[in-house]
């Protein structure tokens, strides 16, 4: 296919048009792919059930019996093994499950700071 030369310049420009603003969209204009979409949506839903379940960690700290104890424990313990420490005293286990759950014990331990001083 012959095309006319001066239809060249116009086909060029369209085609580094379209490159330069599909390059701005995704760099700076905000766009992004589904997966990407997907991806985000996951973790704002992870990170709110997780705030969602703080107030329950919380509350079976405070109806604890060895309430005391596990406090002196868990301040006792490496800034670093906190999180298993509040694991270990299974105020991160979700009524339901078997195993407790790491990022509510991290989010737990800052309720129990604001909860302890």
């Amino acid at each position: 296919m012959n095309t006319p030369e001066w239809l060249k310049p116009g086909i060029y420009g369209a085609l580094m048009g379209a490159a330069f603003i599909g390059i701005v969209g995704f760099s700076w204009g905000g766009w992004m792919t589904g997966g990407g979409a997907n991806k985000m949506a996951n973790a704002m839903a992870h990170d709110e059930v997780i705030a969602a379940l703080v107030p329950v960690c919380l509350d079976m700290s405070r109806t604890d019996n060895e309430r005391v104890a596990k406090l002196a424990a868990i301040r006792e313990a490496a800034t670093y093994k906190r999180r298993d420490a509040v694991m270990a005293t299974g105020w991160a286990t979700v009524p339901g499950s078997d195993a407790p759950n790491r990022d509510l014990a991290k989010a737990c331990i800052e309720g129990l700071k604001l909860d302890a001083s």
